[in-house]
């Protein structure tokens, strides 16, 4: 894998238990010699995420995902590969070696990062000393008008942007190129010139789960036609659909004792407010709609969510798909109920810490929080709103699994509008269930479209590889196979017997590349891994005509280019050479017919 030696890798991967640190983010179940636990990259109810310790890797027979446990940590802590090499090397206290890159591609990807990431270190220095410089005063007094005392300041990294040309000039002082500079998305282009991406406005610096300054929120101190908060652009080290604001602190929460609930507001001073009220484990996403990947990240610090969202009904509406994403990954979700026209912020300050504990006491569950959102928009006095609100009504009661509180919200629902319980339950029939998964929703895998000779193929491999008991006889470069994966995992297998070492799985993933048609393959050969698709008499019959299949198929093309060979050439050696050749094919082929495969 590119980046690190794979002796490196090997050590590192054999030094961490791949079973010790999953259950550092999940309960793993153990059956028999594996893990098993509800997959995190898909919501199930079921667990099929398989972990296999002698073997050393994951594999889910749900979605389809595998790895070993450096993979297991770049998908589950949202990191590149050498992010989370490092993770793991700080846990198994090894030291890092010298990089030592696969090629010139890699090196200069990670070189562009970490630029980035120094100039983004630079520009939060530069902000922080302009605020301080004595030449900030509207910066001040916003930040005094929103009772922001200093220590929250300092611990939060604001600075300020005093105007548009400042920036850009001491980064080039610092010796920045002018593509790195607007790579960051620090500094914009306009007709030529550079500018400070967010000219005269008051710094929130966004920060990842590494500590490391990736962007720039920013909140306009004057009127403006233009938004009066922006983040800066989507860029190698930024991409805001996978970013939490604060996230750096409520992943330091969970190691210090771990995390119950997490609370999800919209913006940064909702953050900052709350975290000044003693509510630590805050997160914000920074007013965009919710995300899969950020509802993946919150699963991953606690299984419980409470969204405390803007009081206002419009506000709540505009936020029920991110709740339903985030029910969709098997978080428990809950509204936090908040004075009308109130935010969290707001709350703390006008009314109080213990006024907000109330609110968050108070939280809603999902169910409750869509019937309350249902009656705030329609007039119960009115026959035809009466009408329409029992419809919207009677589509949450229709998505509730358990029948007992169906039962209960049928006969709420009864006591509110006087339709008796009888005419209630005979609508509900009527109710459409709702989907389950949404597109987005569905686990990754997908129908395997693979013809029989790639199946074959596909069974032989995984057979030798997962060490089923009757391929110990096998020649396996003798084996025809049917794709370069396939002859690759039956080759690392190979060589490992010749060497007498043991074969562990973890190694094999750092020889493709995730997202790959052939990291797919890998794949799909572990999904045989299912049950007792390898091992009985039944798998053991299918293992020797899958070796037949091949062998056959592949004589079989053989004779047909020999053919064409003898028909293309007049000359009589060639032709009497082309015809001993395709005599010893049909023997062969012959021999296989008799069930002699050897």
């Amino acid at each position: 894998m590119p980046g690190y030696d794979r002796d490196f890798l090997r050590l590192l991967t054999e030094k961490l238990n791949i079973v010790d640190v999953a259950s550092s983010y999940m309960h793993l179940e153990k059956k028999g010699g594996t893990y098993w636990a509800c997959c995190p990259f898909h919501h199930e109810k079921t667990a099929s995420f398989h972990i296999d310790e002698a073997r050393q890797f994951y594999h889910c027979f749900g979605c389809g995902v595998s790895g070993n446990v450096i993979t297991l940590v770049k998908e589950l802590e949202n990191v590149d590969f050498g992010d989370a090499v490092k993770m793991l090397a700080e846990k198994a206290n090894l030291p890092l070696p010298e990089n030592n890159f696969d090629g010139e591609k890699t090196a200069e990807l990670k070189r562009k990062r970490d630029t980035l990431l120094k100039i983004m270190n630079d520009c939060a220095h530069f902000y922080l000393d302009n605020l301080n410089s004595g030449n900030a005063d509207a910066h001040i007094n916003y930040i005094l008008s929103r009772k922001i005392p200093s220590n929250i300041v300092r611990a939060f990294g604001l600075g300020a942007s005093l105007n548009y040309y400042d920036l850009p000039k001491f980064l080039l002082k610092k010796g920045y190129s002018r593509q790195d500079m607007l790579d960051s998305g620090a500094v914009s282009e306009v007709e030529g010139r550079l500018l400070d991406s967010q000219g005269g406005r008051l710094i929130f610096p966004i920060i990842n789960a590494f500590d490391e300054v990736v962007a720039f929120g920013g909140r306009s101190l004057k009127p403006t036609d233009y938004a009066k908060y922006k983040n800066t652009k989507e860029t190698l080290i930024f991409n805001k659909s996978k970013m939490l604001y604060n996230i750096n602190r409520l992943k330091k929460l969970r190691r210090a004792g771990g995390l119950k609930e997490v609370i999800m507001v919209e913006g940064y001073m909702d953050t900052i407010s709350l975290y000044m009220g003693g509510f630590k484990n805050v997160v914000a996403s920074m007013g965009t709609s919710l995300t899969q990947e950020q509802a993946r990240l919150i699963k991953r610090y606690a299984g419980t969510v409470l969204i405390s969202y803007d009081g206002d009904s419009a506000g709540q509406k505009a936020n029920m798909r991110g709740l339903e994403i985030l029910k969709s990954e098997g978080l428990d979700v809950k509204v936090v109920p908040l004075p009308e026209g109130l935010d969290p912020d707001d709350v703390i300050k006008q009314l109080g810490s213990d006024s907000y504990s109330q609110c968050l006491a108070d939280a809603m569950p999902l169910t409750d929080y869509k019937l309350s959102v249902a009656r705030k928009a329609h007039d119960i006095s009115k026959p035809e709103e009466k009408i329409r609100y029992v419809s919207d009504a009677l589509k949450v009661v229709r998505s509730v699994e358990s029948s007992a509180e169906r039962e209960l919200m049928l006969k709420n629902l009864r006591d509110e509008t006087g339709i008796s319980y009888e005419s209630l339950s005979r609508d509900l029939q009527q109710v459409p269930a709702e989907k389950q998964e949404t597109e987005e929703d569905k686990p990754r895998k997908v129908q395997d479209p693979a013809d029989v000779h790639i199946k074959a193929s596909r069974f032989v491999a995984a057979a030798i590889l997962l060490g089923a008991r009757y391929t110990q006889d096998t020649d396996i470069s003798a084996i025809p196979f049917a794709s370069d994966v396939h002859t690759l995992v039956a080759g690392y297998v190979k060589s490992k017997q010749l060497m007498g070492e043991k074969v562990t799985l973890s190694e094999i993933f750092d020889f493709f590349d995730e997202g790959t048609p052939e990291y797919e393959e890998l794949c799909r050969i572990l999904d045989l891994n299912d049950g007792n698709n390898l091992e009985g008499e039944v798998p053991q019959k299918y293992y020797f005509d899958c070796l037949k299949r091949l062998k056959e198929d592949s004589i079989a093309k053989a004779i047909e280019e020999v053919k064409k060979q003898f028909s293309a050439t007049d000359d009589v050696e060639e032709k009497r050479q082309a015809a001993a050749l395709l005599q010893q094919l049909v023997k062969q082929k012959e021999k296989l017919k008799s069930g002699d495969i050897r």
